[in-house]
């Protein structure tokens, strides 16, 4: 010690904590050398101790900003240099990029806007550390490099992460409001109270936890302007909802909603007070230090209301939270059913479910066998555990429906593009490593989230560390650093890993958390991140973390990872009244597959397939799985973006300022990844020291004290000189080297062969053998000889031969190789594909037999292989039950795949379960077709293997029954195919043919199917027809319902065709295959799924099909085809029998009754229609009797009708009146459209119209055809249809993703069907005698059985005048109905042709038409102005001004695109000789530079434009009531325009306002409005009130100041004392009467025109004339009436609210303010004063922030403070509009 260290030097010293701290030396006045540590406490060493001490150095004695600096970079240099800063309240630390942020448990003034403006617009680094820099270098970044930011914050409960979102989230909505004029960013920041309040909760360690993960993703446009957010949550704790620790609470929204709510909605919703409910009691806890629980309920209220959470969905949340609480006292024991049936009773007014129902469905549980349903009692603590799942259930999917809600109101913009037009910032709040005493399951999930958040950290910080090297020129090696993969790969990435055994557990019925821990101690005990149980009874295993060890206990593990409700429950639900409740639990009641009306046989699904049921009884995905899917959503959107790390610390767990808990901190430490980075930067150059710090640290080294830059760039000169000599040499070296092997080529002809040794570089050698999976038998002595390959022949242009030489990669060939491949034979530009093609080829060479199968490794595996799996699909299936997601090749998992499902590969497979592999891998991936195919090809060329050449061409077969090759391997694969074996050239090559005719497969090969692919022979089957005949036909892989419906209708002789489609049937379930495209053999393929998915074999599935009429024509004929007829007819007596179509009228079945002709058939009708229900509930002879009845009073007794037009007369009735039933149903997502209850809903397409219906039947929408504008196909499946809408005279866009294909095509009427036609006429026909007169949108209809002058003409009836004549067809619209169409429909459907129509006639009314749409949305403006130029560009009619007054109209009402704009100003500017073209150009100039209106022209404006006057003379008024034009002032500024309507004022445009008053009262379309008639007056007055001294400018204190400032003291809006207003009320005497003195005996009477309101009633109306106003008015008598007035100004100006505007408002979220309020705005801030009272309770200057509120008019919002910090109100007025 006495040799290295001195008095006052810093040294490391050992600790307690295992990590050295920093001491002082300190010597003693007797010489002695003391150690003085960082807590004060001294050491004495002894010399050992001495000699192993360390020199600390000098950056880690003061701390520095970036602990990257310090010089010793070490666990302990880190936690010092943070101990130092929180011991200075600094509290922000940087380590590179990465912010460290210490929650200090106080407030510092460091977030106010200063600090936002100082850090805005600086990089990071330049200030001192701040979470204000980490979010200026996100908003900078994204703006600058145009890329998406993401900032992930971490930590401990209670270290601060939600209050640093917050911070970050702030700090961009303050840079982007400078910006902005939307206020989307209130919203978003409005979001939080409503997040924290349901999902945050006091825990031991933090008053305000979150309880679950958040990642919130702000959208910016390219400026920088914040345009919209989206939520995104994770794993919510529900467990808290009814169990809590000790010293914790539940969630918040219990606790705020008990202490906010008013007495009166308390007593309706039965609540009291905490204490009463057990699920708030359970931690013994109810208050929280530091909450105000009432005033944090005003708050959620108010986010609430920004959010537009109307009244009504607020009180449903609350009754819900309401019914929680008193399920949570619900009692199950005996003798507590006195309070039981009291809670039961509350049950039911909150849950709105039936107290019977609840209460069987809490104490019993059902189950199924094999023939009948059983209930059973559920013992107290089984009744307990159900209730606590049924509320966890509902509080969960209320959380998440809360979080959707934000959303649409947040994120609604955005939906409209593509998320690409936006970049976004992504906050990440979400849980830290957490080691409790018992950790569970949900600590499993949270510890495995951080897992991977810890390798995306350690991967970026190694990244930024190459990235550092690089830009230095530093030459390195790579560093090979540690990570925590092998921590992943247990928990969720190699076989039976952790995860994926808890959820095959999860799917056993029988499965227990001991049989769990069983499975995971077996297949993990030899792994040494896994800790296994130390005995049986011990129910706990551990995981060794990158953080360190967890010890998990297994109780409870199963039962929370399949968080599942009871059936008996869910149905309970479904019945219940309460909206919200079943709003919430929208997916788990509605299926899949949806019910036609009243028909059990029809479940109509997305694809028309039996998927939808399937899904329907699939297991519950547990909460594991969608978590893991979540998360794996989530990193993919991280890697996507450019990072920046916040770690929050907590210093220490008691919550202190002061305290720095060291062992605490470096714990986080190692937690966190700042170890890590160390541990990074030590493994390169870890010393980094700044040119001036080097130079004076190693300048004792040079050879002279001088150091001479000259020397020094000499030196550096020289050393590039000898580098770039040596790369001269280097060139010139292999140059000659390419020559000297360029002339040996040439004189050498002999090719070079390929080396042997490159080709096996490319192979991985496996020894052939045998397969052991079964092929088809072949009697090899039945050949005579070997077949001869014919592939080689080089020659030919499409041989397989020159596809390989052009198309494979590296040195692949053509021929047989038993091998497997390294890579892929075609190039892949996805990986994913390169990997997948990969395993297809080790599929095929097992399937051919080339390599041995292998073998089982244990009996789990082998129990798996012969456990039916669900093979792989395109639609609804996944591969990775099939594929090796664990095999040797190390394959990358597809993204549709869920980590861990599955089985693996490496087991013996059957040949059914290697097709469904390869099979299934097409069908996913459509860019492997070709290397597939070549796969094949390449295996049965050249080989000798004589079954294994079989094998291959029946899997060549299969592969070209299931999907195409590519055009470019098309012809060669031809040319394969002839070359071929004689069984199968001609087989293969027609296959070929028909997949290319018919497209490819979507679902795997069926059983069915590869049974007679070996025969090479059709599939026969049968189809049944209605008559009860079962029609032969033959299938083969590509047949379609087209085909198999057209050989049927062949073969029974149906000619009207249209409408039958092939249906399949698998037990009592039906769907429609159509008459279009689609594959049977997919159909069967699905039927065969259900039957293995029910574990029975594929090929006892009981399918069958039949032909049915789906759908009837509009113009439907009976008499046309008898076959037909009678098709329908036979299929609707069986419908009604089967009960899928309803007969509310006995006399439609005498028709059945007719067609057998005798009335002894009585009985046979109704055996034959009437339900089996129905005639179990009454007697068969009480049917007869009925029948019997019906038929005498029939028209057809007399029997003039014969058997076929009775048949037709039915078809017609069921045609009619069951339409819905003769559809054609889709599955749909509405993206926009007109307001309906869901967006996801079933659309019904029949000949009557669309049908919107939900799924349980009820219709939400229609429109008929006649509405529909266009049907427009887009990608993807999605259908767009454009219809006139009622309230919108253009047409306007419903986006539906719909697989609708051609269908809406049979609804294009075409003139063969009908004899007249409805149309419309779209322009006013030529003075014709000759032809028929009509005008723009008169009905017309056409008569075809008369014959026109020409081809171009029809005879038409106009509909108005009831002519006729003939008229152009060019001139008509033709109208899709059968029927007139109504005038509300004529109405919307001429809207879009009035612009061309605009006559003095009804000029208001068509501007309306034309200009009111857009000026609603934006989309239509520049289809206006675009219409319009296009109306006066080369038009000769004399009418054609009036185009100009259009422009004229449009351009002082909102401006054209920016990219329309510059058209539009040289389309104006090139039209100098018109002359309003140069006054449309003004007008368009100014507004772009303002905002565009909100409502069409005013009949003034379009009165003057008429007159081609664009001037327009108005009446101003004056506050003193007078109209002087003359009246001069000095200044201008603070005055404004107004508008005057009923006491109310606006400041629009000027005639903007007057528009909204007029359709305010307009009742029906056409209307006629005055001047005379107009309530409004244009006010002139002073609105600012800045430097305004009574006295100096005299025109204005007469004319407007002192009339605006007399109304305002009138109405008692200022306060002052009873001598003020004397002296007042003398000065308004003098100013009313002048000098009249005779009036003094009026002053009584006019006491209300010199007092204020409120202070009227303090003294009798003479006291106020005897005691002061007689005696002051005589005092006054010597001044004039404008002195008089400008006295009063004087007086009024030294008052604090002289000049203030004034609104009374209301406001309920802060109770420690009056309910009433009176704010008032001046120069000098904003004042809330009570009006009672007149007591300024705040006065401040604030950040305002309006919007209107939807439900309760009109409503404002301001934060008192800062945005960062400050307290909101909420409040409604009027005249919300008028000032503020």
């Amino acid at each position: 010690l006495s040799v290295f260290c001195f008095q006052g030097e810093w040294v490391w010293v050992d600790s307690s904590i295992g990590v050295p701290i920093g001491a002082r030396v300190k010597v003693t006045p007797s010489g002695q050398r003391l150690l003085v540590d960082d807590e004060g406490k001294e050491r004495r060493l002894s010399p050992e101790q001495e000699a192993s001490l360390k020199i600390m150095h000098p950056t880690s004695v003061e701390g520095v900003d970036d602990m990257i600096k310090l010089g010793d970079m070490t666990e302990a240099g880190l936690l010092r240099n943070l101990l130092l800063r929180h011991r200075q309240d600094i509290i922000y630390t940087y380590t590179g990029s990465v912010l460290v942020a210490v929650n200090p448990y106080k407030d510092f003034p460091i977030y106010t806007e200063e600090q936002v403006t100082l850090y805005h617009k600086r990089k990071l680094g330049e200030l001192p550390p701040h979470i204000f820099a980490i979010a200026e270098a996100c908003y900078f970044n994204m703006t600058r490099h145009q890329r998406n930011q993401c900032c992930i914050i971490s930590g401990e409960s209670g270290a601060g992460k939600t209050e640093s979102t917050k911070l970050i989230l702030q700090y961009l909505a303050a840079v982007s409001g400078e910006l902005s004029e939307q206020r989307i960013e209130k919203q978003i920041l409005e979001s939080n109270p409503i997040l924290e309040a349901f999902g945050n909760a006091k825990t031991i360690r933090n008053d305000n936890s979150s309880r679950f993960g958040k990642y919130l993703e702000i959208f910016f446009n390219k400026d920088g302007v914040i345009e919209g957010a989206r939520v995104e949550q994770y794993l919510l704790e529900k467990s808290r909802v009814c169990h809590q620790a000790l010293e914790e609470r539940n969630y918040h929204i219990f606790y705020c909603l008990l202490a906010g709510i008013s007495a009166e909605e308390k007593k309706r919703l039965s609540l009291g007070n905490a204490k009463e409910y057990k699920f708030l009691t359970k931690g013994n806890c109810i208050a929280c230090g530091g909450r105000d629980d009432a005033k944090d309920y005003s708050r959620i209220n108010s986010a609430l209301k920004t959010l537009n959470f109307s009244g009504k969905d607020c009180h449903e949340i609350f009754k819900l939270l309401a019914a929680l609480l008193h399920l949570g006292n619900v009692c199950f024991e005996g003798e507590d059913t006195e309070l039981e049936t009291m809670v039961f009773f509350l049950r039911f007014l909150c849950l709105k479910v039936e107290k019977p129902t609840l209460a069987t469905n809490l104490t019993h549980r059902s189950f199924k066998t094999n023939r009948e349903m059983v209930t059973k009692p559920l013992s107290c603590e089984q009744a307990a555990d159900c209730r606590d799942a049924f509320v966890k259930a509902i509080y969960n999917k209320l959380f998440i429906w809360i979080v959707k809600k934000i959303n649409s109101v947040i994120y609604k913009k955005l939906t409209s593009n593509s998320k690409s037009a936006y970049l976004s910032v992504g906050l990440l709040d979400i849980f830290g490593f957490e080691n409790f005493n018992t950790n569970s399951f949900e600590q499993l999930c949270i510890n495995f989230a951080n897992e991977k958040l810890q390798q995306f950290f350690v991967a970026h910080i190694f990244k930024l560390e190459q990235k550092e090297y690089l830009k230095q020129g530093v030459v390195w090696d790579n560093i090979n650093f540690s990570d925590n993969q092998k921590i992943l790969d247990l928990l969720a990435g190699i076989q039976c890993n952790v995860l994926a055994l808890v959820d095959e557990e999860s799917h056993f019925p029988k499965g227990t958390d001991a049989t769990m821990l069983e499975k995971l101690n077996q297949h993990h005990k030899g792994n040494k991140n896994y800790i296994a149980s130390r005995s049986e009874r011990d129910t706990k295993f551990g995981i060794c973390h990158f953080a360190g060890l967890v010890q998990y206990d297994s109780n409870g593990f199963l039962e929370k990872n399949r968080d599942a409700v009871s059936s008996d429950i869910m149905k309970m639900l479904d019945m219940s009244a309460n909206k919200l409740l079943r709003d919430i639990f929208d997916s788990e009641l509605s299926t899949n597959g949806i019910k036609a009306v009243k028909n059990k046989k029809f479940i109509m699904t997305p694809s028309n397939s039996l998927r939808g049921l399937a899904d329907t009884r699939k297991q519950v995905p547990t909460l594991s799985g969608q978590f893991r899917q979540s998360l794996d959503s989530l990193m993919k959107a991280l890697s996507a973006c450019q990072p920046f790390f916040i770690r929050c610390f907590k210093p220490n767990n008691d919550k202190q300022s002061e305290v720095f808990d060291r062992e605490l901190c470096m714990r986080q430490l190692r937690y966190s990844g700042m170890i890590d980075t160390i541990r990074i930067r030590k493994l390169g150059f870890p010393i980094r020291h700044t040119f001036d710090d080097f130079l004076k640290r190693y300048r004792v080294l040079l050879k002279t004290n001088i150091c001479d830059p000259n020397t020094v760039r000499g030196y550096v000169a020289r050393k590039d000189l000898k580098k770039k000599r040596e790369a001269v040499t280097r060139l010139q070296a292999q140059r000659r080297g390419v020559l000297a092997r360029r002339e040996t080529s040439h004189s050498s002809p002999e090719p070079v062969k390929k080396n042997s040794e490159l080709l096996k570089t490319e192979l991985i050698v496996t020894p052939p053998s045998n397969s052991i999976s079964p092929t088809p038998s072949v009697d090899e002595h039945d050949e005579e000889e070997e077949e001869n390959d014919d592939f080689e022949d080089d020659g030919d242009e499409y041989s397989f031969y020159r596809f390989s030489q052009r198309y494979f990669q590296g040195n692949a060939s053509h021929t047989h190789l038993p091998y497997r491949l390294k890579k892929s034979l075609l190039h892949h530009d996805d990986e994913g594909d390169a990997l997948a093609c990969l395993t297809i080829w080790w599929i095929i060479l097992r399937f051919m037999g080339d390599i041995p199968e292998p073998k089982a490794s244990d009996a789990i595996s082998v129990a798996s292989s012969n456990t039916p799996q669900a093979p792989p699909s395109r639609q609804g299936r996944r591969l990775s039950n099939l594929v090796g997601l664990d095999q040797p090749e190390n394959l990358i998992e597809e993204e549709d795949v869920m980590i861990g499902e599955g089985t693996t590969l490496q087991r013996p497979l059957s040949d059914l379960e290697k097709i469904h592999i390869i099979i299934g891998y097409a069908l996913s991936k459509h860019g492997i077709w070709d290397e597939i195919y070549c796969q094949i090809c390449k295996q049965l060329v050249k080989n000798s293997d004589r079954r294994s050449r079989m094998q291959g061409w029946i899997l060549l077969s299969i592969c070209l029954g299931i999907f195409p090759p590519t055009d470019l391997f098309r012809k060669y694969l031809e040319n394969f195919l002839r070359r071929g074996p004689y069984d199968y050239r001609g087989y293969c090559t027609e296959r070929l043919k028909r997949i290319v005719a018919n497209g490819q497969r979507k679902e795997l090969p069926c059983w069915i199917e590869l049974q007679v692919k070996s025969r090479r022979k059709p599939i026969e089957t049968t189809v049944a027809i209605q008559d009860g005949r079962n029609i032969e036909i033959q299938l083969d892989s590509s047949s379609t319902s087209e085909e198999v419906c057209q050989d049927v209708a062949n073969d029974i002789g149906l000619k009207d065709t249209y409408g039958f489609s092939l249906y399949i049937s698998l037990y009592d379930k039906m769907w429609s295959l159509g008459n279009s495209g689609a594959h049977v053999l997919d159909a069967i393929s699905q039927c065969e799924e259900e039957m293995r998915r029910q574990g029975r074999l594929e090929k006892d599935a009981p399918w069958s099909l039949s032909l049915r009429k789906e759908l009837f024509t509009p113009w439907h004929e009976c008499r046309l085809d008898e076959v037909s007829t009678d098709l329908i007819y036979r299929q609707i007596i069986k419908g009604i029998k089967a009960a899928e179509y309803v007969a509310d009228k006995v006399r439609l079945l005498t028709y059945f009754l007719k067609y057998y002709g005798k009335q002894s058939n009585f009985t046979r009708v109704v055996d034959e229609c009437i339900t089996t229900q129905l005639i179990e509930s009454k007697s068969k002879t009480r049917w007869t009797q009925f029948i019997s009845s019906a038929h005498k009073e029939g028209p057809y007794v007399s029997g003039r009708q014969n058997s076929d037009e009775v048949k037709g007369e039915l078809v017609d009735i069921a045609r009619k009146k069951w339409a819905i039933h003769f559809s054609k149903f889709f599955e749909v997502t509405m993206m926009s459209g007109p307001p309906l209850p869901k967006s996801r809903f079933i659309v019904a397409v029949n000949w009557t119209g669309i049908f919107f219906m939900d799924e349980r039947n009820r219709q939400l929408h229609e429109i008929p055809y006649i509405a529909v504008r266009k049907v427009q196909e887009k990608r993807y499946g999605l259908t767009f249809l454009c219809f006139a809408q009622c309230l919108q005279p253009l047409s306007r866009t419903l986006a539906n993703q719909v697989r609708v294909y051609s269908m809406f095509s049979m609804h294009k009427y075409t003139h063969a069907y009908q004899n007249t036609h409805v149309c419309l006429s779209l322009y006013t026909s030529a003075d014709d005698p000759l032809f028929l007169v009509c005008k723009r949108g008169d009905l017309l209809q056409v008569d075809k059985e008369k014959s026109a002058p020409n081809e171009s003409c029809f005879i038409a009836a106009n509909k108005r005048t009831g002519s006729s004549g003939a008229v152009y067809k060019k001139i008509l619209l033709f109208l899709p109905t059968l029927t007139e169409p109504t005038s509300e429909m004529l109405v919307k459907l001429t809207l879009p042709y009035m612009l061309s129509s605009f006559i003095p006639k009804y000029p208001v009314e068509l501007t309306d038409q034309i200009f009111g749409p857009a000026t609603k949305h934006e989309e239509l403006r520049d289809e206006i102005y675009c219409q319009i130029m296009r109306q006066m560009t080369a038009n000769s009619n004399r009418f054609s001004s009036r185009g100009w007054q259009l422009m004229w109209l449009c351009s002082g009402l909102f401006p054209p695109s920016y990219d329309l704009l510059k058209y539009t100003q040289r389309f104006l500017e090139s039209r100098p000789r018109y002359p309003l073209a140069a006054l449309c150009l003004e007008r368009l100039q100014e507004i772009c530079r303002s905002k565009p209106r909100n409502l069409p022209p005013h009949f003034v404006e379009v009165d003057a434009i008429q007159q081609n006057s664009p001037k327009i003379f108005q009446k101003v008024h004056f506050p003193d009531d007078t109209t002087d034009v003359r009246t001069c002032i000095q200044s201008i500024f603070g005055f404004n325009v107004n508008f005057k309507k009923c006491n109310h004022f606006c400041g629009h445009f000027f005639y903007a306002y007057l528009c909204l008053d007029r359709s305010n009262q307009c009742k029906s379309r056409f209307f006629s409005v005055t001047q005379a008639n107009l309530p409004s007056l244009v006010l002139f007055k002073r609105k600012l009130w800045f430097n305004v001294n009574p006295g100096k400018d005299v025109k204005a204190d007469l004319t407007f100041h002192f009339p605006q400032e007399r109304s305002r003291y009138l109405r008692g809006y200022h306060d002052c004392t009873k001598e003020d207003m004397i002296t007042l009320g003398g000065l308004l005497f003098r100013v009313k009467v002048e000098s009249d003195m005779s009036q003094f005996v009026m002053i009584p009477k006019m006491l209300k025109d010199l007092v204020p309101a409120d202070q009227q009633k303090i003294m009798s109306p003479d006291e106020w004339k005897k005691i002061g106003l007689e005696l002051r008015c005589k005092q006054q008598s010597g001044i004039t009436v404008d002195e008089a007035k400008i006295d009063f100004l004087k007086i009024i100006s030294i008052w604090p609210t002289f000049g203030c505007t004034f609104f009374e408002v209301k406001q309920t979220c802060e109770s420690s303010y009056p309910a009433i309020l009176l704010i008032g705005i001046n120069k000098q801030g904003v004042r809330l004063i009570d009006p009672e009272t007149k007591v300024c309770s705040i006065k401040s200057t604030i950040y305002l922030y309006f919007y209107s509120s939807l439900s309760k008019g009109n409503s404002f919002q301001m934060t008192i403070g800062t945005l960062f910090r400050g307290v909101t109100f909420v409040c409604e007025t009027p005249n919300v509009s008028d000032g503020l």
